[in-house]
């Protein structure tokens, strides 16, 4: 009976606990296909059919990180079939969604949500400018109900299983917090809100995988290229599609350098 007691009591503190077990799997979502390719390619990864059910639309692929025998899962949400559009499913139900179920299937180490972002010339963003998920929160979950406000903010401090700061510092990356939003422009209510959350960037899935990871148990780093400023002057899908392809490359630079610092180290070295 005390026993059961102890038990209970000291589960989900141990639970909540670092791995002592080294990093040897690492799982890397990214949104859009143009995203993910240079560092598929890059890698050398195989397409893996046996992921997902094959009625759904997300893809992955698999491989070894270069001569080691550390894995790298690298899943995209796909293309739309729902609407009949072809484009890349973006936002954050499908980002939920795949990051569930591919840590479900891959039951990887740690989680990497890379890809691009608005950046906030304010509080020091360029265009180019690499960042580390320290914070993530939602912009445009507005629930004004006493005891959903929170909730729809949905605010989680990434930096509480593992401590990417160092990791940041010596890739010479930026740190700072990211809201989400289903939208790619923002409305004078989304920016009030990423100014209360002191946003340094945004994006259209971060904080929707990080409730996944939440969820799961699982570490959450996020790497994020910014492509557009969010406080400028020019429109943002202009700035965003003259700067896709440049992020895309600058992610296949940043990528494999945060692989070599995680891969081998146990969580609480990072």
């Amino acid at each position: 009976m005390l026993h059961r007691l102890l038990t209970s009591l000291l589960l989900p503190y141990i639970n909540s606990m670092p791995s002592n077990e080294a990093i040897s799997h690492v799982l890397v979502l990214v949104a859009m296909e143009a995203e993910a390719q240079p560092m598929i390619d890059h890698l050398q990864l195989k397409r893996n059919d046996t992921l997902f059910p094959s009625h759904l639309p997300f893809t992955g692929y698999q491989g070894k990180y270069l001569d080691t025998q550390h894995t790298v899962t690298v899943v995209t949400n796909g293309k739309d079939t729902v609407y009949h559009t072809g484009v890349d499913n973006c936002g954050t139900v499908p980002a939920a969604m795949a990051a569930f179920l591919a840590l479900e299937a891959t039951q990887a180490d740690v989680l990497i949500n890379a890809g691009t972002c608005g950046g906030f010339a304010q509080r020091g963003a360029v265009v180019g400018d690499v960042y580390v998920v320290s914070a993530v929160a939602h912009h445009d979950r507005r629930i004004p109900i006493p005891g959903f406000e929170k909730y729809g903010v949905g605010r989680v401090d990434t930096c509480v299983r593992i401590h990417p700061g160092n990791m940041a510092k010596e890739l010479n990356f930026k740190m700072g917090i990211c809201t989400t939003g289903n939208s790619l422009d923002a409305t004078d209510k989304d920016h009030e809100l990423m100014l209360e959350n002191e946003a340094s960037v945004k994006d259209m899935e971060a904080a929707a995988i990080v409730w996944s990871c939440e969820l799961q148990d699982k570490p959450f780093i996020g790497i994020k290229v910014v492509t557009d400023i969010v406080d400028g002057d020019r429109p943002t899908q202009d700035e965003f599609l003259e700067n896709l392809a440049a992020a895309s490359v600058s992610l296949q630079t940043a990528l494999p350098k945060v692989l070599e610092y995680i891969c081998g180290k146990e969580h609480h070295e990072l």
